[in-house]
């Protein structure tokens, strides 16, 4: 039986044991704000962001908070990257494609035109070199970065007519995204990158004449289908493509480790569950888009010849151009390199 004195020393130490665990919950209590790029309504991308807040929250015991802000309720959709580099904003959902113009080379994060699988992406990003470059110049730009969910491939554009020849495509304008653009610029189409919720209201007014945006799933949730009648496939532009998880390089250093690590691993998680998704519901999109009218093409052999003929070039001529584009273009490529030898032995064709 314990003495009066041992059991007040007992409860002393309960005591400040729990006083300790209570002043460590409140010491890492952080709330931080998102503005997303995309807007939670859509699909699997809206989807995937909204389950990774959900998974930090449950992680951390409601210690780490995100809160959620639609696309331009804080910045525009296609000017989050500089707000949260200057800390204005604490993080965002988006990608490194909005952002051909100002990074070339950091593009190469997101979607390369005639890219690799996802597998094979995710191992050059972490295992040949990638991630070093991506950290090391996000980190310049006072931004620390996740890939946080998985595009799969892609339709390659939304058009009024059938495109028999490249020719018809001279003088087009069309909502186009990353690297790609560039390539369809050799072919005489006037791009503009437009958030994805400006597509419509764009088609619909005749401010552009074709778009591409993402898979099917997508491309139906913004109704495209009601205004061009003619799909085209593959997307050569965006074989596997990635969203990012950006968040201020000063706020990202102030959070304890273990949301840091948190951070990471559920990104992680998100790319899992993003590609998952993504892929298994394209079918019946496709489905309806055919039950709408919609003419589903694949470009011709000689067409994607002509496609990947031009995204060298300008592969090519960015490289000699622009110094990071360079060094990044040259990792990309000789991880592809040795890496060819395993797809071709490993992988039916």
């Amino acid at each position: 039986m314990k003495t009066p004195h041992i059991a007040r020393v007992g409860a002393g130490v309960l005591l400040s044991a729990a006083l300790a665990v209570g002043a460590a919950d409140a010491q890492d209590r952080v709330k931080m704000n998102l503005a997303s790029s995309y807007p939670s309504t859509l699909g699997v991308v809206g989807e995937n962001i909204q389950r990774l807040i959900e998974n930090i929250t449950v992680l951390s015991n409601g210690n780490f908070q995100i809160r959620f802000f639609e696309p331009s309720a804080l910045v525009p959709a296609l000017e989050v990257f500089d707000s949260v580099s200057l800390g204005a904003v604490d993080m965002s959902y988006t990608t490194t494609g909005f952002h051909v113009g100002k990074f070339p080379g950091l593009v190469f994060f997101s979607s390369v035109p005639f890219g690799p699988s996802v597998s094979e992406y995710l191992g050059w990003i972490h295992f040949g070199g990638g991630k070093q470059i991506y950290d090391r110049e996000y980190n310049k730009l006072g931004v620390q970065g996740f890939q946080c969910g998985v595009v799969v491939a892609e339709s390659s554009g939304w058009f009024r007519e059938e495109v028999v020849s490249l020719d018809q495509l001279k003088g087009l304008k069309m909502r186009f995204f990353g690297l790609g653009a560039r390539v369809m610029e050799r072919f005489g189409v006037s791009t503009q990158l437009l958030a994805g919720g400006d597509i419509y209201p764009a088609l619909e007014l005749g401010a552009i004449d074709a778009a591409e945006f993402s898979f099917p799933t997508l491309d139906r949730k913004l109704g495209f289908y009601q205004i061009s009648k003619h799909n085209y496939f593959p997307g050569w532009h965006q074989q596997a493509s990635f969203v990012e998880l950006i968040i201020n390089l000063d706020k990202f250093h102030a959070l304890p480790k273990s949301y840091q690590k948190m951070l990471e691993v559920a990104c992680g998680e998100a790319n899992m569950w993003m590609m998952a998704k993504g892929d298994a519901t394209q079918g019946p999109a496709i489905a309806f888009h055919k039950s709408e009218g919609v003419e589903i093409h694949k470009w011709t052999d000689e067409q994607i010849a002509a496609f990947r003929q031009a995204w060298e070039e300008v592969a090519e001529e960015a490289a000699a151009d622009n110094l990071l584009f360079s060094e990044v273009y040259g990792s990309y490529k000789a991880f592809r390199e040795t890496y060819a030898e395993w797809r071709d032995l490993g992988y039916l064709k």
